[in-house]
Parts: structure tokens; C-alpha cells; sequence
């Protein structure tokens, strides 16, 4: 069994500042942090420490030579296997966000910095072919919405026992609910959600149900709050409350909700049968919850070790 992870893949720069700099001030970061980042990169690090799933991941990088992919490289094989991602020979710099994290409010600010052109159409043909029926999902983390979309239709033709799932994030990007009507499963973003006029979870997976009608499962998300599952076959929709670990504090939000993700397309390759519904999401909001009180991903295995 294999999961294919699709999206981009960011080295990060982080910033920790007391507050968010007002226009023109000039402040002292508290703190500066490099590491690689990326929603698909973000989920498998964390699948990689959770299962022993073929992994890979399909991502534009700058030339294979380079410093940048070098560093990619060696940060997740032989876990996760790069040899599907596409090289831009052409280029040296890869896609980079530079985030500042404000200690007042807790809020995190991003500014992302990429030339390197987009997958297209005809290079994710070459890969869905050279993997054939040896993958068993496809998770697209909702990009270039179109692309994707073409990238979906070539594998319900070619390989209609894939699985496919999908993350809906951005509130601003359109053709996000022409890729969720497509899905098996959908992950939904808070900030998506109410960007679509949605005020909870429940009522954002209860309105979507009837637009999905291929997806079994859909997830919402909503901070604090916890997550939402429905099962689209009976309708039964679930709430699971955040996972608070005791004596602990909130230390680094960046990559949650990728971790939710993770621990999500987990139980849904590897516990299906083992766990209900409500189990599976119960573990995912753990993972995320054990996430957020540190920084980065590492460790984050243990999450199985007293669960359920």
C-alpha cells in the first residue's frame, strides 16, 4: 500500500517577535528558526513517524543539485521517497515563506516567495503512470485548483481504485469546491469554512454533504473547537473537542492542522476496520493537540503509543 502526496514544499524562515511590527518600526526577534515546510511535506513527515505506508511526495524543486533540494532530501529520505518530485533544472532557489510569529497575540504572519513554475498536467500523467495501481491514494493538498482538478479526472479514468483526498484551506482560491465535489474525502479549513459563509463546522460539513455526493468522508476543522467528521453513507456527523495535554502551553500552531491530516489519512489507511469514526478523529485532534505544545513535528509518533 502507498500514498502519493501532492503539493508544494517550502523551506521556512521563522521569525519570533514580541509583537507584530507596525509599518516602518523596527524590531528584534526574540528567536529565528529554519526548517522545511509545505501542507503535503508537513503531513508526511508526520505519516513517515505513524505508519509503514509507501510514501511519496510530488513537489516542484528547484535543480536537483542544488543546496535547497539537497538539504529536502536528506531531511526525509529513505521514510519518504522524492524520486517522483519534478526538477527545475533552471533554478536554484526553492519556494520559501518567511513567517513572523508575534508572542502578544500568538498569531503568525506569511509571506511566501516562489518562481519555480507549476507542475502541469502532463508531468503528473508521467508519474500516475509510472506509479500504476501500486498507489492506493492520492492526497492533493488543493492547489492550482484547475491542474489538480485535470490531474483527478486522469485518475478516476486510469486508476478508478485510487483514493483521492483533498484539502480546501484557502478561503480566496476558487475551484476549491469543484475539487471537493470530485474527493473521496475532503479536509476543510476553518478560515475556508467562513469564507464561504459558514459559522461552524457542523453547518460546513451539513451544507457540503449535498454538494460531495462522491466523497465518503468529509472533516472540518475549527481551532480551538476541535473537529468535525461526517460519514456521508449514514450521515452521521461527529464532534471531537480539542486535545488539551495537561501542564502543557500552546508553542508552535505552524503545521497543525497538516498534522490533523495526517493522523487522519492514518486511521483511514491503517485503522479502518480497527477504529470507528469517532476513534480515528479523537486521535487525529490528539496529534494535532501534541503538535501545537512544541515546535516541529518530531516525536510525534507517541500519539500511538496509549491511544485509544
Amino acid at each position: 500500500m502507498s500514498l502519493v502526496a501532492v503539493g508544494a514544499c517550502y523551506l521556512d524562515t521563522i521569525l519570533t517577535t514580541p509583537h507584530y511590527p507596525s509599518e516602518d518600526e523596527k524590531l528584534r526577534a526574540s528567536n529565528i528558526s529554519r526548517r522545511r515546510g509545505g501542507n503535503c511535506p508537513n503531513t508526511l513527515e508526520v505519516l513517515q513517524q505513524l505508519t509503514g505506508v509507501s510514501l511519496y511526495l510530488v513537489s516542484v524543486l528547484p535543480a536537483q543539485s542544488s543546496a535547497a533540494s539537497q538539504q529536502i532530501q536528506s531531511a526525509f529520505e529513505p521514510r519518504v521517497q522524492l524520486n517522483l518530485c519534478i526538477y527545475r533544472e533552471q533554478y536554484d532557489e526553492p519556494a520559501s515563506s518567511y513567517i513572523i510569529k508575534s508572542q502578544s497575540s500568538g498569531s503568525r504572519t506569511i509571506v511566501n516567495y516562489n518562481e519555480l513554475p507549476e507542475m502541469t498536467l502532463e508531468e503528473f500523467k508521467k508519474i500516475a503512470d509510472e506509479l500504476g495501481s501500486k498507489a492506493a491514494w492520492f492526497h492533493f493538498e488543493g492547489r492550482i485548483p484547475d491542474v489538480t482538478l485535470a490531474c483527478i479526472q486522469y485518475l478516476r479514468q486510469r486508476f478508478p481504485s485510487a483514493r483521492i483526498s483533498i484539502e480546501a484551506e484557502k478561503p480566496g482560491r476558487s475551484g476549491l469546491q469543484e475539487l471537493a465535489m470530485e474527493a473521496d474525502v475532503v479536509f476543510y479549513s476553518k478560515s475556508w469554512a467562513q469564507g464561504n459563509g459558514y459559522t461552524s463546522a457542523k453547518e460546513c460539513l451539513q451544507k457540503q454533504s449535498s454538494l460531495t455526493r462522491k466523497a465518503s468522508f468529509l472533516f472540518c476543522t475549527w481551532g480551538q473547537d476541535g473537529a468535525v467528521a461526517l460519514k456521508r453513507s449514514t450521515d452521521e456527523l461527529i464532534h471531537s473537542p480539542a486535545y488539551t495535554a495537561a501542564d502543557s502551553n500552546v508553542v508552535d500552531t505552524i503545521g497543525a492542522g497538516d498534522t490533523f491530516i495526517a493522523g487522519m489519512l492514518h486511521t483511514l489507511m491503517c485503522r479502518s476496520d480497527a477504529w470507528d469514526l469517532s476513534q480515528k478523529l479523537g486521535f487525529a485532534n490528539r496529534l494535532a493537540g501534541m503538535k501545537v505544545t512544541q515546535e516541529g513535528f518530531s516525536g510525534l509518533g507517541r500519539a500511538l503509543d496509549s491511544y485509544p
